[in-house]
């Protein structure tokens, strides 16, 4: 029997509009632009010959769209579960784990032996990258994430919430024990996170502190978290850096935390992915190990 079903795309779009009640939300969740996901919907009411949304200053769904859309998130999840087991080696076969470059490098790779000890049968990959998957279309099984959590039409895990520190290596830490006597200092700058405006900086962290600064920073650049952190260890100037990428220096004496002071931010790391895929056993193995050691590490 032919099946006669509108553009799958189209259905996507309209389920994800549907469920959120916002058209940037779910422009967010399938990472296109609002405008793509409003022609979507157009494209499949023009095909249906009926509207299903009324526009206003909120959405709201006609009544054929409302009874329609449990059927349709169903559907989706179903094709979802069909796809995991389509995929080769979806049960069987490495687990995927996108994460941040400087996470994996100083928190999570120094813990894999631990999880490859307790699951010597699941092989771990991790994709170390800033850009976020789209699980619908790439071959990954979880992610990482770093910042507030609003990950919309995924299941998210809140891992280790996250503070700014100042540190330094301990060749260089010796004599500082003022925030003036950091000034003095050369100074590193993570231009990631500086332009991200997860660091504050250099000047309005001392502005912030009363230092009036008698002259121009030393300042040497990095654009990535994981060299900014090897400069550190390696004494080439003051670092501001997420407490938990320093936490096993601080604790081998590779670096000193300078100050008694951290700066609180809102934003934590978080385990996503989609709801699916947590029944997969691999999954479910690597989640509840990185629970664990998150928690020990908190």
């Amino acid at each position: 029997m032919k099946r006669r079903l509108p553009p799958l795309n189209a259905l996507r779009a309209f389920e994800a509009v549907a469920r959120h009640a916002s058209m940037a939300r779910a422009a967010e969740e399938l990472h296109v632009t609002p405008a793509a996901v409003s022609q979507q919907v157009k494209q499949l009411e023009d095909i249906l010959g009926k509207p299903l949304l009324r526009r206003g200053k909120t959405l709201a769904l006609s009544d054929a769209a409302q009874a329609a859309l449990p059927l349709l998130s169903d559907a989706f999840d179903r094709l979802e579960r069909a796809a995991l087991q389509l995929r080769a080696g979806a049960q069987d076969g490495p687990l995927v784990v996108s994460t941040p470059p400087a996470f994996a490098a100083r928190w999570l790779v120094p813990r894999m032996e631990g999880f490859e000890s307790r699951h010597p049968d699941i092989e771990l990959r991790l994709l170390a990258t800033h850009r976020l998957v789209d699980f619908a279309l790439e071959d990954v099984d979880a992610a990482i994430r770093f910042g507030g959590g609003d990950y919309p039409g995924l299941h998210v895990e809140r891992l280790m919430a996250e503070s700014i520190i100042a540190v330094a290596a301990p060749s260089l830490a010796g004599d500082l024990e003022t925030v003036a006597d950091i000034a003095r200092k050369p100074l590193l700058k993570d231009e990631w996170h500086t332009a991200n405006r997860a660091f504050p900086e250099w000047e309005a962290w001392f502005a912030a502190r009363g230092v009036a600064l008698q002259g121009p920073l030393r300042v040497r650049r990095f654009g990535d978290s994981g060299l900014t952190l090897q400069a550190a260890v390696s004494g080439l100037g003051v670092a501001l850096a997420w407490h938990s990428l320093v936490a096993d220096d601080l604790k081998a004496g590779r670096l000193v935390r300078l100050l008694d002071e951290a700066l609180d931010t809102r934003l934590a790391y978080h385990l996503v992915l989609p709801s699916a895929r947590l029944k997969l056993a691999k999954v479910a193995a690597f989640r509840a190990w990185l629970l664990a050691e998150a928690q020990a590490a908190a």
